[in-house]
């Protein structure tokens, strides 16, 4: 996996602010989103696997795990967490940023660490560490990928996610890495990273237009839904399908060179270990970990798919 670290990002000359002692047992709390979806699914084993993991390596540290399958349930276990365990470090991917934001700056007021991971709550600054990947960068390689793969431009569709910042920042990227190129976006609409809203969408693109050349699905759920209306309609005008994250699926049909996944753009869902890690590092060690960590989007082929199959992953 690649990693990329934006400069200034981790305060190389800062001193820790919570200092490590050996005898002292810490707890770490991990809260996460349930598995509701293919990338939720995998985060949840890549948190688990990384859990299991630092527990082996850091004898002097707990870990307390929880999942929470709507925005209440997280800010329920978090304060559970505080009460019964008294955490000394917080990692949290936020159900929603808001209403997670007040119950997550009331465990930094209270002097433990708190490390934030991909989506961002909606107060700037509450977190010691931020974690995520590189959104507006998925959509630039993204963007690129469909330059490359149509030198002569073409008409394509797009699909959007669940309305965020997040979701802005991967079209803003894509949209400038494909201006000039002759590319023209014929239709873009939301498919809420969700297979079956996709499916639904793809079909009245479908019915809309009787040429559409390519389509970027920016996800791979979605890709699924895309796909599965394109076979419906019995479709063979559209070349390729670009999704992205790396689901295992989708990657192994890059890898075996199927020609309507060519390509993958990574977004991992294993961005809730590096956090975990980071964190662990932090209450262990005197090493500065506070500051951003951005994790980059990479361009996945069938050149280098095998690297990015992970054969035990839910994902």
């Amino acid at each position: 996996m690649k990693f990329t670290k934006f400069a200034g990002a981790v305060a190389l000359g800062a001193t820790l602010v919570m200092p490590a002692f050996a005898q002292d047992t810490k707890v770490i709390g991990v809260s996460i989103p349930a598995a509701t979806h293919g990338w939720a699914g995998g985060m949840n084993f890549h948190a688990q696997e990384a859990v299991k993991r630092l527990e082996e390596v850091y004898p002097e540290l707990d870990f307390v795990l929880a999942t929470a399958s709507d925005a209440a349930k997280q800010v329920n276990d978090i304060e559970d967490m505080v009460a019964t365990r008294n955490i000394d470090a917080l990692v949290v991917l936020p159900f929603e940023s808001e209403p997670l934001t007040s119950p997550v700056k009331a465990v930094a007021d209270g002097g433990a660490w708190v490390t934030v991971v991909d989506r961002g709550l909606s107060i700037e600054g509450i977190e010691d560490l931020y974690v995520a990947g590189d959104n507006a960068g998925f959509g630039k390689v993204s963007g690129e990928f469909m330059v490359s793969a149509m030198p002569e431009g073409g008409k394509i569709v797009a699909f959007r996610g669940i309305p965020t910042s997040i979701d802005n920042e991967r079209v803003a990227g894509f949209e400038a890495a494909i201006e000039g190129s002759g590319i023209e976006i014929i239709g873009m609409e939301h498919g809420n990273w969700n297979r079956d809203d996709s499916f639904v969408v793809m079909q009245d693109f479908l019915s809309k237009h009787a040429q559409i050349d390519a389509v970027w699905a920016s996800d791979d759920d979605m890709a699924i839904g895309i796909l599965a209306a394109i076979e419906a309609a019995g479709r063979d005008d559209i070349q390729f399908v670009l999704g992205g994250a790396g689901m295992k699926e989708m990657i192994a049909r890059t890898r075996d060179g199927d020609t309507m996944i060519p390509a993958n753009v990574t977004y991992p869902p294993s961005m809730i270990a590096t956090a975990i890690e980071l964190t662990a590092v932090g209450l262990t060690s005197t090493a500065p970990v506070s500051g951003t960590f951005v994790i980059g989007s990479v361009l996945v082929t069938s050149d280098n798919a095998a690297e990015f199959y992970y054969a035990d992953s839910p994902f």
